[in-house]
């Protein structure tokens, strides 16, 4: 059954056996982002992070029509530089950054539109199952503004320079197939499958040893800020740690006696 997170109800929290599902539940505003509900899916990844019985997070929009559709343009329009930065700002980085960092993986089922904010969550998240119809872009150019939730540094990491830029240079929206093709998202999907497909890829990742998928977790992220030497010698010091893990004897004795592993993240 999902809960509402805290006292708001714009974010449901649910755990379904190892894999907990958030779901960002303001269809009316096609699921924008304000301060209250930025809040409140702080609080519902701080739940996830904490809570040793789940191992993956999925995250999604409610209704069909978006995942997010972006940030409360309103909002928006009523701050100034300043303003912005020390509050509207500061929590959407502060909660991208939870998500990106998260030691758990992290799966979006994305429905219907993902624009501005939402490209930038999708952003912060490992994997991104899409629906056939859903819409990505970077719009904020069209206001007089520019990506400001990581969009305008995470983008240019995860595709061709030349097509990030023309992205945010020109505010367009691409569809879920050339998202793909682009590689901003894993794979597309059939609309009704888009939350079936996430939550069925994330019990076979949960099935996996929790501990061992934080630090190859940890291995990746810290590695794309190195040099390729240093990022070697980063994997090598962490596979060490790895093999000193129950996990990863219990993987290759159970390879060796021919049964499924039980990963119990120790």
């Amino acid at each position: 059954m999902s809960e509402k997170t805290g006292t708001s109800d714009a974010i449901l929290y649910e755990r379904r056996n190892a894999v907990a599902l958030i779901t960002i539940n303001r269809p009316s505003t096609l699921n924008a982002l304000d301060m209250a509900t930025l809040a409140a899916l702080d609080e519902a990844v701080a739940r996830a992070a904490s809570d040793e019985a789940v191992r993956v997070v999925v995250f999604t929009g409610a209704g069909e029509r978006a995942f997010v559709a972006g940030g409360d343009i309103a909002d928006l329009d009523s701050r100034q530089g300043l303003p912005h930065y020390l509050e509207l700002g500061e929590r959407l980085h502060a909660v991208f950054r939870r998500i990106e960092t998260l030691d758990k993986p992290t799966i979006a089922a994305v429905n219907g539109w993902a624009l501005g904010g939402g490209t930038e969550l999708l952003l912060c998240i490992d994997i991104r199952i899409a629906a056939a119809s859903a819409k990505f872009g970077l719009p904020e150019i069209n206001l007089g503004l520019f990506p400001g939730a990581g969009g305008s540094q995470r983008l240019i990491r995860q595709i061709p320079l030349c097509k990030a830029k023309e992205l945010m240079f020109t505010g367009a929206r691409i569809d879920a197939t050339e998202a793909e093709k682009l590689g901003l998202i894993n794979r597309v999907v059939p609309d009704a499958e888009a939350l079936p497909q996430a939550l069925a890829l994330a019990e076979t990742i949960a099935a996996k040893s929790p501990l061992v998928l934080k630090l190859l977790k940890r291995t990746m992220s810290d590695g794309l800020d190195m040099p390729l030497p240093s990022s070697l010698r980063h994997e090598q010091a962490m596979i060490g740690l790895v093999l000193d893990t129950q996990d990863a004897h219990e993987g290759c004795k159970a390879f060796l006696q021919k049964r499924p592993a039980q990963f119990k993240g120790a």
